[in-house]
């Protein structure tokens, strides 16, 4: 059942007002943050502290993502309503459904089974409308593109080119990248077949993208 309290909304507004001091500005993500009832994408037991801000572990040994990181990647994405947006890495599907509320079309992939069927069920319930697949995140979904952007939400060694091949001319991938203990979020615009620009933005901490590796 979606419950959804007062008290609920009041813990969210408290949590937007937080990440904002925190430096986010854009007013479509604080909004986003704001509607998506994160208690939902959590256990039970992790209500009293599901709007801190801070990463809590979710199934298959993988966690969910601080909100404050959420809305960082949100606003590096740059995003616009009607965007076709590919996220590598649905988990408990948090950021999937902030990307929603944001108004563009959502394409998200996850190689856990148990998260991707778990995650599945809950944002039918909330009537989010968006297009869930099972699978290697390192390989995107070449059917379906390109794209106007890419998500990537767990850290990376390299910048994958063949999700670089899966953006628009003029598109932009958000990721961390960079050794498992430390990333640096990082954006990559695609000017053309050949050219990048690539721009690195502040440390984070990410549980590392696995290549060629689907339970």
């Amino acid at each position: 059942m979606i419950e959804d309290t007062f008290r609920h909304q009041g813990m969210r507004r408290k949590l937007v007002d937080e990440i904002r001091k925190k430096g986010i500005s854009n007013e479509q993500v604080l909004q986003a943050v704001g509607d998506v009832p994160r208690h939902l994408f959590l256990d039970k037991a992790f209500l009293e502290i599901a709007y801190q801000d801070k990463a809590l572990p979710i199934d298959a040994g993988q966690t969910i993502s601080q909100p404050y990181t959420v809305a960082y990647q949100s606003q590096l994405l740059l995003l616009e309503k009607g965007m076709k947006v590919l996220e590598i890495g649905t988990g408990s599907g948090y950021q999937t459904s902030v990307l929603f509320k944001l108004g563009v079309k959502v394409y998200t992939i996850e190689r856990h089974k148990v998260l991707h069927s778990k995650t599945q069920q809950l944002l039918n319930e909330l009537n989010y409308s968006v297009k869930q697949f099972f699978g290697d995140g390192f390989k995107g979904l070449p059917a379906f593109a390109p794209f106007d952007r890419i998500l990537i939400t767990c850290g990376v060694g390299e910048i994958p080119g063949e999700l670089v091949k899966q953006l628009k001319n003029g598109g932009l991938m958000v990721l961390p990248l960079g050794p498992d203990n430390e990333q640096v979020m990082t954006t990559v615009l695609k000017k053309d077949d050949q050219h990048t620009e690539i721009i690195s933005w502040e440390k984070f901490r990410f549980v590392p993208m696995l290549e060629n590796k689907v339970p």
